[in-house]
């Protein structure tokens, strides 16, 4: 009898000598499992197998193990035949399980870009190393986890509801944010910082009690960004930071330490001399670039934070009734100059490195025509000129706070609690779930059997989409209203596994006082608009077809909203960032055979098409006006505003003016940043050779969505997107 030498292990790439002892072990397990001895009779089948194999020098170790239970189901008793089918099949999951794991490990080992070699592609991870790479790793699982935690709070609120009908929905017209993240977690938030004056990060898990001084609170403030944003998806926002830095300065150098900047703080047991202005930006670089180091809790990515300014009707709508815990008032001169400060000095840092966080958010009150703190105005449009990068939001009332790379959330009247603290600060989302307008409205064209793939196009010269659509506007609304009838139902689900585990104590952030999680919201996203629009025959530029459509489309969603909302469940709206789900939803479409644009490669997530040519400046700020948004999409746009080049103080001017006449909300003008990679030189517009050492090597810094990163750390999708982006030479 020849004996097999070798067996084909897994995809065949491994080989090793057959050992029929091996085979007859695992048998014997079996009998063993069931308390039993191993049948002589099966013993000599086994020893039959090599020769069943004579002539051949391989044989897949498949075809013996199906061998093996051939031999077991026709003599072995029921229990132990089953026993070893049980064992072979957890054993081979085992071995798939690993190996696709090991498939993860060494796409991640060959790729030079971790945005490439994740799930969940995001510019924000630029590290590729072994923390990285073992924070990717399980991001499968938890997406799973996730996903099933939901079905089961899904099954136990509503238990007539087809469960599976989720899963379907969140594969093809939805898309849920950050799935692959950690179990359990909100997606973001605005704190207020008073629990963190009154007793540190105690509440949350620390060991530091409440800051005593200016030093102290800096350290500490990173320690608490950290700390919050290990519980949250996304973003963590601290409207108040300048707020709370300027306590500590005035308790530090007096009230007027701004008038006396450049005094020298001097001491006896030091050589060291510097100005008060000096330390203060020791202070910011302490707390900006110890924030911008990855963190292990958020996947070895720098923490997602935000911070706003304020004008002087904002400052005294949010703050005017403020106090601090020893019974002081907020004090608008020093608060003004500091936030000032900062910007100023943000702009100057980012010559030396381009800190991509915090995100910065602007916030100035527009009525009667005019800026109403127009020293502020003033101030913001010259450090547009200088090229600094951070995010503008107008509005005609302090009754929303901008909080995030675009989210704005309304708030209420600031109504300050002495004991707690709570402010209007307090907002947030609790959850993103997306829709993918184009293939809804596909969806609905199959189903209507209206001819594919333009149907409903206007009619030449027709100037109202409602008027001369009528029938398709109803079939639109009465469809998306039933998808939205099953959002809310997730979003709730979503809501009661959050109670679930702040119930279980388990949610310190909430319990700390930091938030409320009745202020936060649960976002329905939008993505895919304009392709929808372009499927219907509707152009997506400054006309009235495509203003009635999105006002359509906006309004339906904001209408359900309101329908739906309780006194623990709000619902908004916003235009959702995308940096990944973009992609994947176009590609998830042009693989299922549904229309896409040949022009670009994702959905875009602006009211306008950022590639195309024709749109000015102007029209892009009127897009993501009053006229198409409304006050629809309650949770926020934002209209990126991508320039060639810097514009002078007084263009600024006009152009943050017309976008208050126009209604745009939030926005940000981007020009890409350029550092060499030889010398380190930074300057902030696009250079093809370094001026200081005439390197050629030079990498590029542009927004990804939100926040400014290296494009080269940015995925595939979003490279080759970025290379299409206009970027307008004048407005």
């Amino acid at each position: 009898m020849k004996v097999i030498k070798r067996v084909k292990k897994g995809n065949g790439s491994q080989l090793e000598e057959f050992d029929l002892n091996k085979i007859i072990n695992a048998v014997k397990k079996a009998y063993s499992s069931q308390n039993k001895e191993i049948d002589e009779e099966v013993l000599k089948e086994l020893n039959y197998i090599p020769s069943y194999h004579e002539g051949a020098s391989t044989v897949d170790v498949e075809t013996i193990q199906n061998e093996v239970e051939k031999i077991l189901m026709d003599l072995a008793p029921y229990d132990v035949a089953r026993a070893y089918i049980v064992y072979r099949e957890k054993h081979n999951n085992i071995r798939n399980y690993a190996d696709n794991k090991i498939a993860f490990i060494n796409r991640y080992k060959n790729s030079s870009n971790t945005a490439n070699a994740t799930i969940d592609d995001n510019s924000n991870v630029s590290n590729h190393n072994i923390a990285v790479l073992n924070s990717e790793i399980h991001k499968e699982e938890n997406a799973e986890v996730n996903l099933r935690i939901w079905e089961l709070k899904l099954q136990e609120l509503y238990p007539n509801f087809n469960y599976k009908q989720m899963k379907k929905d969140f594969n093809t017209i939805m898309y849920p944010h950050d799935l692959s993240s950690q179990i359990g977690m909100p997606y973001c938030v605005a704190i207020t910082m008073y629990p963190f004056y009154l007793n540190g990060i105690k509440d949350i898990g620390g060991l530091s009690v409440a800051p005593k001084n200016i030093d102290s609170f800096c350290g500490m403030f990173v320690n608490l960004i950290f700390s919050v944003a290990s519980q949250y998806k996304g973003a963590v926002a601290t409207p108040g930071i300048f707020v709370g830095m300027d306590w500590y300065l005035r308790k530090e150098y007096g009230d007027y330490y701004y008038e006396k900047k450049d005094l020298i703080i001097s001491s006896e047991y030091t050589t060291r001399k510097q100005t008060i202005h000096k330390q203060i930006h020791q202070y910011f670089q302490q707390i900006c670039y110890s924030l911008m180091q990855p963190s292990g809790s958020r996947g070895n990515q720098a923490v997602f934070w935000n911070c706003s300014i304020f004008d002087k009707p904002f400052f005294d709508t949010m703050y005017g009734d403020f106090y601090y815990p020893d019974g002081s008032k907020a004090r608008w001169e020093s608060i003004n100059w500091l936030q000032k400060d900062f910007l100023h000095w943000l702009n100057q840092e980012r010559l030396k490195c381009i800190l991509t966080f915090p995100v910065v958010s602007a916030c100035l009150i527009y009525q009667d025509n005019k800026f109403l703190d127009n020293e502020l105005y003033e101030y913001i449009c010259e450090e547009y000129s200088q090229g600094n990068s951070f995010f503008t939001y107008i509005s005609d009332s302090a009754d929303s706070l901008s909080s995030c790379c675009r989210l704005s959330s309304k708030i209420e009247k600031p109504q300050f609690n002495f004991t707690n603290g709570q402010l209007s600060e307090m907002t947030g989302s609790k959850n993103v779930i997306t829709l993918n307008l184009n293939r809804i409205i596909q969806n609905i064209a199959n189903s209507t059997g209206i001819s594919s793939p333009k149907w409903g196009t206007i009619p030449e010269g027709t100037t109202d989409w409602n008027k001369n659509n009528l029938y398709i506007k109803t079939v639109i609304k009465n469809e998306l209203i039933e998808i939205l009838d099953r959002v809310y139902k997730y979003q709730t689900a979503y809501n009661e596994i959050l109670k679930d585990l702040y119930n279980a104590d388990l949610l310190t952030v909430y319990k700390a006082g930091f938030i409320d999680m009745k202020k936060q919201y649960l976002t329905i996203g939008i993505n895919g608009l304009n392709q929808a629009a372009e499927y219907i025959g509707i152009k997506c530029n400054k006309n009235k077809e495509y203003e009635e459509f999105c006002n359509f489309i906006f309004s339906t969603i904001k209408e359900q909203n309101q329908k739906h909302k309780t006194k623990e469940l709000m619902f908004n709206t916003e235009f959702t960032p995308c940096e990944s789900a973009a992609i994947k939803m176009y590609n998830r479409d042009k693989k299922d055979g549904y229309w896409v644009p040949s022009d670009t490669n994702l959905y875009a997530s602006y009211i306008y098409k950022p590639n195309d040519k024709n749109i000015s400046i102007l029209d892009k700020i009127y897009l993501h006006g009053r006229n198409f948004c409304g006050d629809y999409l309650d949770g926020g746009s934002s209209a990126h505003l991508n320039l060639d080049n810097h514009l002078n103080k007084e263009q600024y001017k006009k152009l943050l003016n017309y976008a208050a006449e126009v209604g745009c909300k939030y926005f940000t003008f981007n020009v890409p940043n350029s550092e060499c990679d030889d010398c380190g030189y930074i300057t902030k517009v696009p250079i093809s050779k370094c001026p200081k050492c005439n390197s050629t090597n030079i990498s590029y810094y542009d927004r990804v969505i939100g926040y400014l990163t290296k494009i080269n750390n940015w995925s595939e999708g979003r490279q080759i997107e970025q290379k299409t982006r206009v970027y307008s030479k004048n407005i």
